[in-house]
């Protein structure tokens, strides 16, 4: 094996490992993969950077923009308008209509964007009419990806899969080419999962307090040097009393003493890491024995508290709680509940974080057990209070989304709303026509909204997912490297000597089930480039059409059902539907095997 091949391996073996494990933020595994391509000599300085200048990333950017423009005009809430008239159907009818208007609407526009849109409807149906939003979450996440999958511009996968097929020499793929595939997988799809939503948890019926834990506030204190404390044991201070305190911690002499037991005598300068509720945290700020950290802003708390009480008679400020959905590239990324509160600067009190359930944040959850503080993170949700007059200020804030039950959209005048749906309709009917490219015409419906002050360039700034394309930049030359160093054609040499001579059936499925479960534990973009140009060397090296092969690794990597990480919407619904990792496995693990066995069938006999 050449040297080359060996780095290139070891750079995707490396790039795996740490989507995996999240070690990094996608934007940063992108621009490690650039430097490392390049340092290494598996491309040129010039191949590093290509891919921000690649016609599908700038097809992807433009793409996110038009959805950006239709959410915030209100194209997107009015297309689902009426799904609030179906609240009295049984949920066997109203989670089939949902996935189907779901999936429409992904066919053309961000598959996130209208994700996103849904988790709003539907928790505000749950909490008005009962309806379980465990039976309806993961049901629309997988018609968006299916949606999505129809169309050429439906999936950022798509275009990123038809920009590498070119780039080596493909025919490049029409806009509703394969539609009629996407849509069968889509009513398979539908009827499936209509069956095994008895299989979904139905909504535990929670508290608010019960849910988040909301009386449980982590503080750090330290021993006052006059404290009547120091010389006596935890159980002999008032922290073992029937209350609401428990003691995590003991930092002293800078060493961490975890759990600590009821006999450890209290000394001066020790540093308490305490979990209590509200009225014990006022207790401890008000007895001498203690030092408050600052850090905790505890003071603001109280007085954001006190300024609440006055505030009672007008509706305007009245205090409610607000769930913010964390999505990636949110300014609030990476940072602890005692640096929200100054971070914060719309008037709302950070209360509470929720943890999205991952193989490694979940030991975060338990907070006892936990050494480290509690970050927020992609899917986690946080539980602020604010006023509903500061309600408005929020909306602003990047890449989060706001979950709770007060939310209005901003209304917005019939024109904004109209306009922009018309030219959405234009750049999909000059792209579908050919008269002009996905990115170009992408490209013209941005221009024209901006021209026509339809859309604002700091509201883009704020609201596009640069991580995406961050991501699509740096996994481009990731392609380019294979093809460079000769590995994707390494790759297809040891699959044709396994796969030469076999039935065509065989071929589509092994490289449909390879592909799938590389999307299933890495995103599905960098899945859709690492797997295209294999796809390429191995129909060349069997002499066949090149199409069923593009087509194959276009669905399967959209098609990460069966784990929470592969796909974004998977992430974001996490959490918030009450699922476990099962619900994922089990069921979206039996419909990757049934769309697997469809796609190998329908797809092998093109070849």
């Amino acid at each position: 094996m050449d040297l080359n091949i060996i780095l290139m391996f070891s750079v995707l073996l490396a790039t795996m490992v740490l989507f995996v494990f999240e070690v990094f933020s996608i934007d940063k595994i992108a621009f490690l993969i650039i430097v490392s391509l390049i340092l290494l000599g598996l491309v040129t300085p010039e191949e590093g950077v290509s891919g921000f200048s690649n016609s599908a990333t700038i097809a992807v950017l433009s793409l996110m923009i038009l959805a950006i423009a239709m959410e915030e005009n209100g194209v997107i809430h009015w297309l689902t308008s009426g799904m609030e008239k179906i609240k009295s159907w049984p949920i066997f009818i109203i989670a089939p209509v949902f996935m189907i208007v779901t999936a429409s609407i992904s066919a053309f526009i961000s598959t996130t964007a209208v994700v996103v849109v849904f988790i709003k409807i539907v928790k505000q149906l749950s909490e008005k009419y009962k309806i379980p939003q465990s039976k309806l979450l993961l049901p629309i996440s997988f018609a968006g990806i299916l949606g999505g999958s129809c169309t050429l511009m439906g999936t950022t996968t798509n275009l990123i899969v038809n920009a590498v097929a070119k780039d080596l020499g493909a025919e490049k793929l029409g806009f509703f080419e394969f539609s009629i595939l996407g849509i069968t997988f889509l009513l398979v799809s539908i009827v499936f999962i209509t069956i095994t939503l008895r299989w979904l948890p139905w909504d535990k019926t929670k508290k608010l307090t019960t849910d988040y834990e909301i009386d449980d506030y982590i503080t750090k204190v330290r021993i006052h040097p006059d404290s009547q404390l120091i010389g006596k044991t935890i159980e002999e201070s008032f922290l073992l009393e029937k209350l609401n305190v428990s003691l995590l911690q003991i930092i002293r002499n800078n060493l961490i003493h975890n759990s600590p037991g009821k006999y450890i005598t209290l000394k001066k300068d020790d540093e308490l890491l305490l979990m209590c509720n509200i009225e014990n945290l006022d207790r401890i700020k008000k007895s001498d024995n203690f030092i408050v950290n600052n850090d905790n802003n505890l003071d603001t708390l109280e007085s954001e508290d006190e300024k609440g009480n006055d505030k009672v008679t007008s509706e305007l400020n009245e205090s409610v709680f607000v769930e913010l959905l964390m999505l990636p590239g949110a300014a609030l990324l990476g940072k602890t509940l005692g640096s929200l509160r100054s971070f914060m600067l719309q008037g709302a009190i950070p209360l509470a974080i929720k943890k999205r359930k991952t193989f490694i944040s979940i030991k975060e959850k338990i907070l006892k057990n936990s050494m480290s503080p509690l970050f927020l993170k992609v899917g986690d949700r946080l539980l602020v209070e604010i006023s509903k007059g500061d309600l408005p200020a929020l909306q602003s804030m990047e890449n989060v989304v706001l979950l709770q039950e007060y939310y209005t959209s901003v209304r917005n005048p019939n024109f904004k709303k109209y306009f922009s749906l018309s030219v959405l309709i234009l750049v999909i009917a000059l792209a579908a026509t050919g008269l002009l490219s996905i990115m170009v015409s992408a490209l013209t419906g941005v221009c024209i909204l901006l021209v026509t002050k339809n859309l604002d360039l700091k509201t883009v700034y704020k609201k596009v997912n640069w991580q995406i394309f961050f991501l699509l930049a740096g996994m481009i030359p990731l392609g380019a490297a294979m093809h460079n160093t000769g590995a994707d054609i390494w790759i297809s040499e040891k699959l044709l000597f396994f796969l030469g001579g076999q039935d065509n059936y065989v071929i589509i499925g092994s490289l449909f089930l390879v592909t799938m479960i590389l999307s299933g534990v890495v995103s599905n973009n960098a899945t859709a480039i690492i797997m295209t140009p294999i796809a390429i060397s191995l129909a060349q090296g069997l002499n066949l059409d090149f199409k069923p092969f593009i087509l194959t690794i276009m669905f399967a990597a959209n098609f990460s059902f069966f784990t929470p990480m592969g796909y974004q919407t998977n992430t974001l619904i996490y959490g918030i539907g009450n699922y476990n990792f099962k619900h994922f496995l089990l069921i979206g693990g039996m419909l990757s095997i049934i769309l697997w066995l469809l796609a190998t069938f329908l797809l092998a006999k093109t070849i």
